[in-house]
């Protein structure tokens, strides 16, 4: 199996992302954490990524792509992957569209958070996140069991340093829609994207939507 997932910052991409991992028994893939792995094992691609990333500039497509490929083979993969923050402009996706095609293999779904923007500028600024394992909390809708400490490795939860303000959520929400627009296009010209709006004010949060998009993929295997 192998679902896209979208949607902009704040909207519960990690949230729901675990969910599907646990039930469907499939990995999640983030360029951030490929780039932090190939970049600690200090692969070829990490060592060239890292002058991009250090430097604050975008990693481009010819490192890209090929890390994400190499993760698409690993062991782990196998049962399963769910992609977050991958492919980002329409010309990743053409590109992972030809990847897959290589491997005999093709997205089952690309499912799109969809919030109202004040709720996602709230829940951004109180979002908290573990700097260890990469889990996601809210101190209003997802609290730790033990405030400030993650319920998975225990480790002291931390807020980033982008989610402090407003003005600087407002920027990069503007960004993401300028950039993913185009993406959203391209996979709904293919018939494959599930739209799943994530909302305090119709009591509709990320495991209603996860809930939803299994029994859709349960559907489409019978």
């Amino acid at each position: 199996m192998l679902l896209v997932i979208m949607g902009a910052q704040g909207t519960g991409k990690g949230t729901v992302s675990g969910i599907l991992c646990d039930e469907l028994g499939i990995m999640q893939l983030s360029t951030g954490d490929i780039f932090r792995k190939n970049i600690k094992e200090k692969t070829r691609l990490g060592i060239e990524a890292d002058k991009y990333i250090s430097q604050g500039q975008l990693v481009p497509d010819e490192i890209t792509v090929p890390m994400v490929a190499e993760a698409l083979d690993s062991d782990e993969a196998k049962a399963g992957v769910i992609l977050d923050g991958f492919p980002r402009t329409t010309e990743q996706a053409k590109q992972l569209d030809e990847m897959l095609k290589q491997r005999n293999k093709e997205i089952d779904m690309v499912i799109n958070l969809i919030s109202p923007r004040e709720e996602i500028i709230d829940r951004m600024i109180t979002r908290r996140v573990c700097p260890n394992c990469k889990a996601t909390f809210n101190i209003k809708i997802n609290k730790p069991k033990v405030e400030g400490i993650c319920d998975k490795c225990g480790t002291k939860l931390t807020q980033r340093e982008d989610d402090k303000s407003e003005e600087a959520i407002n920027n990069r929400l503007e960004i993401y829609d300028t950039q993913t627009a185009p993406v959203l296009k391209y996979y709904e010209e293919k018939g494959i994207v599930q739209n799943e709006e994530i909302t305090i004010s119709k009591n509709r949060l990320a495991d209603k939507a996860a809930k939803h998009i299994i029994e859709m993929l349960k559907d489409v295997e019978k």
